[in-house]
């Protein structure tokens, strides 16, 4: 599996060599880089082996490059007249050079060009494992920590605040100190990106997508993450609600297993139960089977819904959906946006969920448009922005979580 980087220069030819080398499944475009600063902060981290650019790229110098060959990292090179010379690109670095216009002959050079010896000294961290020759190149995952929880954080439709939990939860558990990954595993169309102010063009769960359908996605796990914090790292959704049928069966289930293992996952989910009729889910996706899958492998279902008589309508007849989809799930109910104008206690809300699947207790999240609004504005999470009675509602849920967890007589497992 090829990792390759696009530095994006706005040529006419970025376009279809974009689509041709994220097409192919032995490549995994992990970043169109916006310059050669953001070009080497990436090859730095080790993860990528391929730099696709224009050659006539002024700022791709010989010292540009001969970092990139100290970072493992090869040059192709795109020349709109490949017999006109490299003004800006040495041949000796660069030893694949083809013409624009040409994606097929792109894609052979990236799979093709020999890769030069990676200088950077990138030595294990204890409890690393060195990869094997099969995995040459792979990305080391870095020391395991505690395993688990693994949360999905569902909700019925009406857009009752899933996405806003996941991301809160997310946060609180990587401010705790606990290493996070959060997935956007919603098959409408996720969001969490642009709440993160993630502007990436390479879906994380379709690049897990077209890693796990050839094999590989437990070494490369950590080149479809990007980093939001020192804790907390983030997996984007799908770009558009109909590209849902590249994500193929077991998907989220081999990233959660690859990921669980160095800390907790939270789960973002769609709000759709229902089953396809006649789609074998082992042989071809379903439109919701992101979200069953996610509901499958969690450790615990945080069950979200609004406070109102709406909200609580949907959600009580999704809670009673839930267990017939998902027996046997344990499952933590969330009331959102709770506030004083409805006229109603919060006991009185709690006693009338407890009849429709909230044994282990209801959690009220408060009302707090305007710490939302300044996390929203600043592509933060909520916690980064300081503290609210948002933040401290989702703190105290997640103390009940980590209480629940410490009293378990197991550690966390897949379900699956």
């Amino acid at each position: 599996m090829i990792v390759a980087l696009l530095v994006s220069t706005g040529a006419s030819w970025e376009a279809a060599a974009f689509g041709a080398l994220n097409a192919h499944p032995g490549i995994v475009v992990l970043k169109r880089c916006v310059d050669v600063a953001d070009l080497l902060a990436t090859a730095s981290t080790g993860q990528a082996e391929v730099a696709v650019a224009h050659a006539q790229l002024t700022a791709l110098d010989a010292s540009v490059l001969a970092e990139l060959e100290r970072y493992g990292v090869r040059v192709v090179a795109v020349a709109d007249d490949p017999g006109a010379g490299l003004p800006a690109v040495s041949r000796a670095v660069v030893r694949s050079v083809v013409p624009a216009g040409a994606p097929d002959e792109l894609v052979a050079a990236v799979l093709e060009a020999p890769a030069p010896a990676r200088a950077v000294d990138r030595t294990p961290a204890a409890g690393d494992e060195a990869p094997g020759d099969e995995q040459a190149g792979a990305v080391a995952a870095g020391p395991p920590e505690a395993p688990g929880p693994v949360l999905a954080v569902w909700g019925p439709a009406g857009a009752p605040g899933r996405s806003t939990l996941a991301v809160a939860l997310a946060a609180e558990l990587a401010r705790r100190g606990r290493s996070t990954l959060l997935v956007d595993a919603d098959p409408y169309g996720g969001t969490i990106a642009q709440q993160l102010g993630v502007m990436d063009e390479v879906s994380g769960i379709l690049a897990a997508a077209r890693l796990s359908a050839a094999g590989g996605l437990a070494p490369w796990v950590a080149t479809v993450e990007r980093t939001v914090s020192e804790r907390l790292r983030v997996v984007t959704g799908l770009p558009r609600a109909d590209r849902w049928t590249e994500v193929r069966p077991d998907t989220v289930a081999q990233l959660v297993e690859a990921a669980a293992s160095r800390g907790a996952v939270v789960l973002d989910t769609g709000f759709s139960l229902e089953v396809e009729p006649g789609v074998d889910p082992l042989s071809r996706p379903a439109r919701n089977g992101l979200t069953l899958e996610a509901l499958e492998v969690a450790d615990e279902v945080v069950a979200v819904g609004a406070a109102d008589p709406v909200g609580l309508a949907r959600l009580a007849r999704g809670l009673s959906e839930l267990r017939d989809r998902v027996p046997g799930v344990s499952v933590r109910v969330v009331v959102n946006r709770m506030r004083p104008s409805l006229g109603w206690r919060e006991r009185d809300v709690a006693a009338m969920l407890a009849g429709f699947g909230a044994e282990r207790g209801v959690h009220f999240v408060p009302e707090d448009q305007a710490a939302l609004d300044r996390a929203l504005v600043a592509g933060r999470t909520p916690v980064e922005v300081g503290e609210s009675a948002l933040t401290r509602s989702v703190a105290a849920l997640v103390e009940e979580i980590a209480g629940s967890a410490g009293r378990a007589s197991a550690p966390p497992v897949l379900r699956r």
